[in-house]
């Protein structure tokens, strides 16, 4: 299942897998066509840009500019975890990731089969399984039936949380959600 997966991500397609609180809809996030595929099988606007999970720190980087010696100490407080930063995104970054924002989201998961999966594929989209507006999926069987072929769906478990993660401005410190 690995290597399939490896396959949709190098290609340009979704994943919809498990992560702390339902199952996520995810792609290269470096990859365009991926990006609209994702946008497109939420109904999502453009503006809004997507979240991007990895293993650690040092994977997300390439995203983000440089931390300082004191940002780097505030993500070690939270990370791994369900806490989601707002960073100055790098130049590498496309648009449809960032949205109409300067920033992009972030976060270091502390959920074991995602981090496994980043760690095999890379950083990926983690942006809930589900059309806009809609309850996010919490089952592998539950984005089969939404999605069908136009997603690789994984196996794998949900875990305990009930609510997104919190996302946090890195710079200003404010709490968005």
């Amino acid at each position: 299942m690995l290597a399939r997966a490896r396959a949709v991500y190098r290609g340009g397609g979704v994943l919809a897998y498990a992560t702390e609180s339902c199952f996520g809809l995810g792609c290269d996030p470096l990859n365009a066509r991926a990006l609209r595929r994702v946008i497109a099988l939420k109904g999502r606007p453009n503006h809004k840009g997507l979240i991007v999970v990895g293993a650690s720190l040092e994977q997300l980087a390439p995203l983000i500019r440089p931390l300082s010696v004191a940002e780097r100490a505030t993500v070690a407080r939270y990370w791994p975890g369900p806490t989601t930063f707002l960073i100055p995104a790098s130049r590498k970054v496309l648009p449809l990731l960032r949205g109409r924002h300067r920033k992009i989201a972030v976060r270091v998961t502390a959920h074991r089969e995602t981090a496994s999966l980043c760690h095999v594929l890379g950083p990926l989209v983690s942006t809930s399984a589900n059309r806009a507006g809609q309850r996010a999926l919490r089952s592998a069987a539950a984005c089969r039936h939404a999605f069908g072929a136009q997603v690789l769906t994984l196996p794998g478990r949900v875990g305990r949380r009930r609510k997104p993660s919190t996302i946090i401005d890195l710079e200003s410190g404010r709490v968005l959600r």
